[in-house]
Parts: C-alpha cells; sequence; structure tokens
C-alpha cells in the first residue's frame, strides 16, 4: 500500500550532537522524494521543527496539529502549509490518527513514547490497521527492542503484536516496510469492526 500521509512523533529538542537533526532532515528530504505527506505535532523547535523545516525547503506538504496552550506559547510553527489547533493533548493525537496511513516515532522523550505506545496499542486492539514504525537512528532504540523481546520472551506480549512495531535505521527501508505492512487479526473479541 503507498503510504500518502505519515505522522511522525519526535523530541521538542535536537539532542545532543547533530545526528538527530541529520536524520529529521534526511526524513523530510525522503517524505518529498517519496510524494508523502508529514502530519506532526505543529511545533517549530527541535526534531520536530527540523523535520517540518526539511519538508518545507524541499516543496513537500505538513499538516501540523498542535493543542491551543502549546500554540499560544508562541511554539506553533507558522510556516508550513496548515496547522490545525485542537483542544487537548487526546484530540491532537485523535486528529494526527485520523489525518495519517502509518506513523513513524523518531528519538524522543516522554512524550514521543507516549505517542507511539498509544498508537500500537490502537492497532493491537483493531482500532486501526495502519503500520508503525521505529526510526533507530545510531541505534537509540535498541533498549527499547530489546525490551519489546522479553515482554514476548516473558509472555506478556503476543509474538504477533511484537510484529505490529517495524523498524529500521534507514527511512527509505522503513518505510518500505510500512507500505509491506499487514495487520494482524484481531481477536474476534476485540474486533470493534461490523460484520
Amino acid at each position: 500500500m503507498k503510504l500518502k500521509q505519515i505522522v511522525v512523533f519526535c523530541a521538542s529538542s535536537p539532542g545532543f550532537g547533530t545526528r538527530f537533526m541529520e536524520a529529521a532532515e534526511e526524513v523530510g528530504q525522503a517524505f518529498v522524494a517519496r510524494q508523502i505527506q508529514l502530519v506532526y505535532g505543529g511545533g517549530r523547535v527541535g526534531l520536530m521543527g527540523a523535520v517540518a523545516d526539511s519538508v518545507m525547503k524541499h516543496g513537500g506538504q505538513v499538516v501540523g496539529v498542535i493543542p491551543q496552550f502549546l500554540n499560544s506559547k508562541e511554539i506553533g510553527h507558522s510556516g508550513i502549509t496548515q496547522l490545525i489547533e485542537v483542544d487537548t493533548m487526546h484530540e491532537r493525537k485523535a486528529k494526527m490518527n485520523a489525518l495519517c496511513d502509518g506513523i513513524i516515532a523518531l528519538p524522543g522523550g516522554f512524550g514521543t513514547m507516549e505517542e507511539l505506545f498509544e498508537m500500537v496499542t490502537w492497532a493491537q486492539l483493531g482500532l486501526h490497521k495502519k503500520p508503525v514504525g521505529l526510526l533507530n537512528v545510531d541505534g537509540f532504540y535498541d533498549h527499547l527492542i530489546r525490551f519489546i523481546q522479553e515482554m514476548v520472551d516473558t509472555g506478556l506480549l503476543k509474538e504477533e503484536n511484537q510484529q505490529m512495531m517495524l523498524f529500521s535505521d534507514d527511512i527509505h527501508t522503513l518505510i518500505d516496510k510500512m507500505e509491506q505492512y499487514e495487520a494482524p487479526p484481531v481477536p474476534k473479541w476485540l474486533n470493534i469492526e461490523k460484520s
């Protein structure tokens, strides 16, 4: 399936060194080259701002979704295609999910982890069938990938649910995996789709 709009979750900080910012720039270039619209949290700072700036610089389309309380602090990005303001963080995630057909997490902190795991949990529950990917920049997610394997090894996560999270250290390889992704069936008692 060709992905047309991908949500990117990532840090509102640049991190130490330059590699994370360079990766954000590469993601923007890849999106434009593959005609993928960026959907993101609407900020102008950190990795968030760098991904958006890269897409805009290379002629792509960017939709930001930001809660009013953050936009009022002048964190909102005024130089993107569209900035949508919502009331709450919950509305932000719901709107971003509605606007995308795939999800990628770049390096980030608590907020990135919360957004990533809510999206993969929604997939586990059958609320969407979209691919969820980790861009493992310089091994940033190695510990998380091992921890998820530990969840499987201890019987707390099913292997088919583990496979809902795709990962690569290369953005093009990750998008290729996402475009080939097929969601596993959810248990009938969890399936919310009407038959």
